[in-house]
């Protein structure tokens, strides 16, 4: 079983990034080259369905989309409360999603439904700092191997463990891969995903009539904000009190004893509102 307290031992005189590209040669046999192309194709992927979003797209059922490009316009007429880099990157995550809600491609991080959170931080990391094509991958194989930690000892189904497991484990996923990219030591890349989970844990999976787009769509923009903050918090020295894989551990306890209404049967939260059940008959006719 891999665990983060295992990934920043072996990291100790290397990275994150350097200890997932080490796994995946073991387990799938490939080279680092071959390995590395893949993920570079992933981060296009990313790239692509961010541009893509950000032109404005509809759903198929035309109850989301479209709100990116009002953030972009947010963006360049006003101040935002948030930070413009905070909200460029929840505006790249919304574009993310919008296109998945549109079918077009995306870059599962760890799901489809979750896939806003690295997209939307990885490119604002790119537009409004700079960072290269090697810090961009990077940062994924970083978020990779948290994501790897979090699997094995709890779940990233939404089915299995609620929005926690989804756009919980993504941002923590961004958080680490952000304080990586400081350039940081991987004990503060730990902090980073304490921080985030401890914070999301009880996250529901609700959506509205089976779909992932109400609230799916805006909780990664929430996600990748989340990521942002707790990487400065672990940035600037903040230590949570509880180590990430008990953390980890105590999001999966959660998970198990969330009631399955709770967990993508848009059967509660959300989609038992009147609202919600109003939109779901809409589509389906009565239930």
């Amino acid at each position: 079983m891999v665990t983060i307290a295992e990934l920043i031992s072996l990291a100790a005189d290397s990275s994150l990034a350097e200890v997932m590209i080490d796994l995946e040669m073991k387990v799938s046999g490939r080279t680092k080259e071959e390995i590395w192309g893949e993920m570079a194709r992933n981060l296009v992927a990313m790239e692509q369905a961010v541009e893509k979003g950000l032109t404005g797209v509809a759903s198929m059922t035309g109850f989301s989309g479209g709100d990116a490009p009002k953030l972009t316009d947010y963006l360049e007429k006003m101040s935002p409360f948030s930070g413009k880099n905070t909200l460029q990157a929840a505006r790249n995550a919304i574009a993310t999603n919008e296109l998945n809600a549109s079918m077009g491609v995306i870059c599962a991080t760890p799901t489809a439904g979750s896939a806003g959170v690295c997209a939307g931080v990885i490119t604002m990391m790119k537009e409004v700092h700079g960072v290269n094509e090697n810090q961009q991958v990077n940062f994924l194989f970083t978020a990779g191997a948290v994501g790897l930690a979090i699997a094995n000892q709890a779940s990233i189904s939404g089915a299995q463990g609620g929005c926690q497991a989804e756009v919980g484990s993504a941002s923590a996923m961004a958080s680490a891969g952000l304080v990586e990219l400081a350039g940081v030591t991987p004990e503060q890349c730990g902090h980073a995903v304490a921080l985030t989970l401890m914070n999301t844990m009880g996250l529901v999976c609700d959506p509205v009539a089976g779909l992932v787009e109400i609230p799916c769509i805006t909780r990664n923009a929430m996600g990748a904000s989340l990521a942002l903050l707790t990487a400065d918090m672990a940035l600037a020295g903040i230590k949570s009190a509880i180590p990430a894989d008990e953390v980890i551990q105590a999001m999966d306890q959660v998970g198990r004893k969330m009631p399955t209404m709770f967990k993508e049967t848009a059967e509660g939260g959300l989609a038992d509102t009147p609202t919600g059940r109003k939109i779901t008959a809409q589509l389906f006719g009565k239930q």
